[in-house]
């Protein structure tokens, strides 16, 4: 239940998604997530960072940690769901 509720606070998976990708900015998320506010934002990468989802490098960028990265992997099931899902909808 604390990753469920982790993952479904705003913005929260959409940080991670950005994230797919390699690392990013702080000022680069913000520009991506529109709507999202810095204070949202800060908060969000707090907590992914303490739940060890997410760490900085060494140029002050974030990125996926390793458990970060094996989430996408867990989450794959859910992302062909949701691609099907839209298909029959459409």
């Amino acid at each position: 239940m604390a990753a469920m509720d982790l993952l479904g606070r705003r913005w929260a998976l959409r940080i991670l998604w950005e994230l797919r990708g390699g690392a990013v900015g702080a000022r680069a998320l913000l520009e991506r997530c529109q709507g999202l506010s810095s204070s949202v934002l800060y908060d969000r990468l707090r907590e992914l960072t303490t739940a060890e989802l997410i760490e900085k490098d060494s140029h002050d960028q974030y990125r996926l940690s390793r458990t970060g990265r094996s989430l996408g992997s867990a989450l794959e099931p859910l992302d062909a769901w949701s691609k099907e899902w839209d298909r029959s909808t459409r």
